[in-house]
């Protein structure tokens, strides 16, 4: 099996998203998510390493690497708007099961994620990630009120992003 890394390109929601895709799609999935100030350019060693293990994906998220920059009067660029656009990239790419590297700022945004489609998350893999009360700020205040309160209607405030 070959080794190599694909540059591609695919729009979502009317904003177009680079990423780079190595290995078999038959192999377990494994996704990607950069950091701060970083693009998926970060893991092209790590995708040749396992290209012959695992199929992976790394996306560039809206206003980063070689995705669009649309404009901050037409985007919102905030770690929820971001965590949207890349899980509906994965639904347009296809990922049904897949495990996901999260790093740094992807951390926030890959989280969302998990919460958002907790049936396809097959492993989460943290590396420098901020997944702790220090870091999250009043954006997380119904999500925390959630945690220490969960009520059904709690939990569908949480999951709209």
């Amino acid at each position: 099996m070959s080794q190599q890394i694909y540059h591609k390109t695919i729009a979502v929601d009317g904003v177009d998203i680079f990423y780079r895709e190595a290995g078999d799609s038959e192999n377990p999935s494994l996704l990607l998510l950069h950091g701060f100030p970083s693009s998926s350019v970060m893991f092209n060693d790590l995708m040749i390493a396992l290209a012959d293990r695992y199929h992976l994906i790394a996306p560039d998220y809206p206003g980063f690497g070689f995705s669009a920059f649309p404009a901050k009067d037409q985007f919102e660029y905030t770690f929820q708007n971001i965590a949207l656009h890349i899980g509906n990239f994965v639904e347009a790419v296809g990922l049904k099961f897949f495990a996901i590297y999260l790093h740094d700022y992807g951390c926030p945004i890959g989280l969302r994620i998990c919460l958002r489609h907790p049936e396809k998350i097959a492993g989460i893999i943290i590396q420098n990630g901020n997944a702790y009360i220090e870091g999250i700020g009043a954006e997380w205040d119904e999500t925390r009120d959630y945690w220490e309160n969960p009520t059904e209607e709690k939990k569908n405030v949480c999951l709209l992003f």
